[in-house]
């Protein structure tokens, strides 16, 4: 009998877990499940106190009971679930909500106090995060993001889950597109990654290419039709879109780019360790930065913050050493925003040593920001407020004198007027604007165009009043720090490296963008590749033209103008040295531009005039 006991128990306890993993298919056993815990809750007090025989008898309890109501229980599987718990909206079959559901007992006990933040890696990215719809679910409910989509996401036959995004049955059929991710090698832990072009892709690649050349849109679209997944030409297209302001195919696009991207990953590829490069050098690993990165930008236009906040985390940690979209100038700004104000002081703690974050006026200024809200939390510990309180006021003063041209248009852009002292002192004066380097001033202009907005809150003009007084104290007191801040300022900044240009670009800022020099206005970007890298490490090259321009004349270039089929060369003979060869080449060539001015004689039409039936008219024609 014991031993019959000793099997029957797991046998049960097995039950419980499947029951609770297969809720949306077998609810009924969920009620049955709590009964049985609760009945064997009843064994076990009972078999302390009486012995093992009444143990014995309850297994036998249990099946009886799970023989009969199992069927008529199972037509009532949307009422309840495994401990009670109601499920809303009945949102169980998405993968995300599973995850949550999974993710949220485990987690639970190690986030209070922020313990979660200082045991995980820096970069870690959650992937319950990078889904927008968690982010709207918290701020309008889940009725109301979702609505009436859950019916349909139920009918999707072919979709797969993904983690970037969430794919749509508007979606062209996804089949293979020669996009493939290999490993390159692990080096300390850290795995280099690299996507790779099959020679189908490669073919399209260059078809897209001679599309941009064209500067007509439509060949895109063309290739598109025929390429639904083709990476480059959704980049580009959705720049296009955005242009003509249309904001949600734009989205789109970049979503459908992303997807076609994560298909393609290697199976140890990893979103979510920090461990896993990408090196931008390599022209086919550029696609996944920038539609990250356009990605983002729609995220925190959409109201999402935190989700763009994770995605930008996302994108350091593919290579944070070398930062190729410089997103250490927005990862500041975001954490603000989505008021993850823990996660920017540790960043700035953990990697000042070694990156001198405090250079950027971004982190200079935003930093003591995020320590006065902390210093603003009533739930926080007394002594961890004062502590706030103190280095913000610390580091506020020492970004007032390292970037005195900040001030001015920060309180012109939150139209607050300063006083005045503050405004008739050379020091904040428009002369500290004038005095600074071209790359100094696209960094204060990048940053207050963005983040101006945070600054309006009368909290922290009330807070940050007694700060710059107190600056123009030291300031009038000649003090050492001032000194040292101004010689900084003359050495460093000479010229911004050419990520930072990118990150102006691909940010549309007007006022960063106006401050860009010469030689990055004066030659063509584009929108899927945006100021490539010197250094590129290129893996495939596009074949050369047949026809070789340079040799022609200048009649023969006008003729090609016109016509772009007319070759006046023909094919070169390798027997050049031949006079008889050459004399037959040039009457070949005579012969060509002979037929084809025949040709465009006679393909030329003239356009009469439109006719008016009043013969007075308006004079137009006269």
């Amino acid at each position: 009998i014991p031993a019959e006991e000793s099997e029957d128990e797991p046998a049960a306890g097995e039950e419980r877990p499947d029951t609770r993993l297969s809720e949306q298919d077998t609810a009924g056993g969920n009620q049955e499940g709590s009964k049985d815990r609760s009945k064997e809750g009843a064994v076990t007090e009972e078999t302390d106190g009486d012995g093992q025989r009444e143990g014995q008898e309850q297994p036998d309890q249990t099946l009886a009971t799970n023989n009969k109501p199992r069927k008529k229980k199972k037509k009532r599987k949307t009422k309840k679930n495994s401990a009670g718990e109601t499920v809303e909206d009945n949102d169980l079959e998405d993968i995300d909500s599973l995850l949550e559901r999974i993710e949220d007992p485990r987690l639970a006990p190690q986030s209070p106090g922020g313990i979660t933040t200082d045991t995980r890696p820096l970069l870690y990215v959650e992937h319950r995060n990078l889904n927008p719809e968690n982010e709207l679910k918290r701020y309008f409910g889940a009725r109301a993001v979702l609505g009436d989509q859950r019916p349909r996401q139920r009918q999707r036959q072919y979709v797969r889950s993904m983690w970037l995004t969430a794919p749509k049955n508007t979606w062209p059929r996804y089949s293979k597109t020669g996009i493939t991710m290999q490993l390159l090698d692990t080096r300390r832990g850290v795995q280099h990654f690299t996507f790779e072009h099959h020679r189908e892709y490669q073919q399209v690649q260059f078809k897209f290419l001679d599309a941009v050349e064209s500067m007509d849109p439509n060949n895109i679209v063309l290739l598109l039709q025929m390429n639904p997944y083709h990476v480059d030409s959704l980049l580009q297209l959705s720049d296009v879109c955005r242009m003509q302001e249309d904001q949600e195919m734009a989205r789109d696009l970049i979503e459908r780019a992303l997807y076609s991207l994560e298909c393609a990953f290697h199976p140890v590829f990893s979103l979510t360790s920090g461990t896993c490069r990408l090196d931008y050098r390599r022209p086919e690993n550029r696609a996944f930065f920038l539609a990250l990165f356009k990605h983002l930008m729609f995220l925190e236009k959409r109201g999402c913050p935190r989700t763009a906040l994770e995605f930008c985390k996302l994108i350091l940690s593919l290579d944070p050493e070398n930062d190729p979209l410089c997103v250490l100038l927005l990862i500041d700004f975001l954490s603000l925003r989505a008021r993850e104000y823990t996660f920017l002081t540790r960043l700035f703690q953990e990697w000042e040593s070694h990156r001198n974050l405090f250079q950027l006026p971004n982190f200079a200024f935003s930093v003591p920001l995020a320590y006065f809200f902390l210093s603003q939390q009533e739930e926080r510990p007394e002594l961890e407020r004062s502590q706030a309180r103190e280095r913000a006021a610390r580091l506020i003063q020492l970004a007032l004198i390292m970037f005195p041209s900040v001030l001015m248009p920060l309180l012109d852009h939150c139209s607050v007027q300063p006083d005045a002292r503050v405004a008739s002192h050379p020091f904040f004066g428009l002369n500290a604007q004038i005095s600074q380097s071209p790359a100094l001033n696209q960094l204060t202009s990048l940053y207050v165009g963005r983040t101006h907005a945070l600054w309006k809150d009368p909290a922290v003009m009330a807070w940050l009043e007694p700060h710059v007084h107190e600056v123009l104290c030291m300031v009038e007191a000649r003090n050492a720090l001032v000194q040292e801040a101004e010689h900084k300022r003359k050495i460093r900044y000479q010229s911004a490296p050419r990520n930072i240009y990118r990150h102006i670009i691909l940010s549309e800022m007007k006022e960063a963008t106006a401050a860009l020099p010469l030689e990055v206005t004066s030659q063509p970007v584009m929108g899927f590749d945006p100021l490539p890298p010197l250094d590129s490490i290129v893996s495939y090259t596009r074949p050369e033209r047949t026809s070789h321009p340079s040799n022609e004349s200048t009649l023969s270039l006008f003729f090609r103008s016109l016509l772009p089929n007319f070759n006046l060369e023909g094919d070169i003979r390798h027997d050049g040295d031949d006079e008889a060869g050459a004399a037959q080449d040039l009457n070949q060539g005579v012969n060509r531009l002979m037929a084809a001015m025949r040709d465009m004689l006679a393909n030329i039409q003239f356009q009469e005039p439109p006719r008016d039936d009043n013969p007075e008219g308006d004079g137009d024609w006269d």
